[in-house]
C-alpha cells in the first residue's frame, strides 16, 4: 500500500501563507465574539409555524 501524503499539514500551512498573503495587502482579522457567526441575516426566520 502507498503512504497516503499528510493533508493536515499540508493545509495548516497553506491557510497560513493565505493568511500572511491577506494580512500584508491590507486585510484585518474580526474578532466575532463566542456564540456569534459573524454572519449579517439577509432574510427573517426561518422556522416553520405548523400551527397556521
Amino acid at each position: 500500500m502507498s503512504k497516503k501524503p499528510e493533508k493536515a499539514a499540508l493545509t495548516s500551512a497553506t491557510i497560513e501563507e493565505q493568511t500572511a498573503a491577506f494580512l500584508k495587502s491590507g486585510g484585518a482579522v474580526e474578532y466575532v465574539g463566542k456564540g456569534k457567526s459573524g454572519q449579517v441575516a439577509s432574510s427573517g426566520s426561518k422556522q416553520i409555524n405548523l400551527k397556521e
